[in-house]
């Protein structure tokens, strides 16, 4: 038996930003700083969450180059500390664009790209033909909420 659901969709954006899985974000100057530090990437990610994004994960690449440097592959016994990786974060576009304003120190000099997309919510079958609705976006939290 076939049951219709219905689906929404809002719009939303996603940037990748790429950088080196050797970047570190220092909290504090000096050696207590270096001793303290984070990768790069784990600091985006916690503070992709803090602003509230929908989604944000740090993918490694097998292969590549980013920012006009060299190409990079894999090392046969140590990973490479040069191999370009990317920071994957979706929400809305206002949002996102204030995230990189509010974090461009960390992003100074970083490869970013935006992309527009639709989210989609499928809902439970309404016995109906399964019908598009668009909507506008204000709040990521919207973007989880059921309609």
């Amino acid at each position: 038996m076939h049951t219709a659901h219905d689906l929404t969709s809002k719009e939303i954006g996603m940037i990748w930003i790429y950088m080196k899985p050797r970047e570190k974000y220092r909290r504090h100057a000096g050696i207590r700083g270096a001793l303290s530090s984070r990768p790069l990437f784990r600091e985006l990610v916690l503070r992709a969450k803090q602003a509230g994004l929908v989604n944000a994960t740090a993918h490694h690449t097998h292969f590549g180059f980013s920012n006009h440097g060299a190409v990079q592959e894999p090392m046969a016994e140590i990973s490479n500390p040069e191999l370009t990786m990317c920071v994957e974060m979706i929400g809305p576009r206002d949002t996102l664009e204030r995230f990189c304003r509010d974090h461009g120190a960390m992003l100074e000099n970083k490869v970013i790209v935006y992309k527009h997309l639709e989210h989609w919510h499928v809902s439970g079958g309404g016995g109906g033909a399964v019908r598009l609705q668009e909507e506008a976006v204000a709040n990521p939290g919207e973007l989880l909420a059921p309609q």
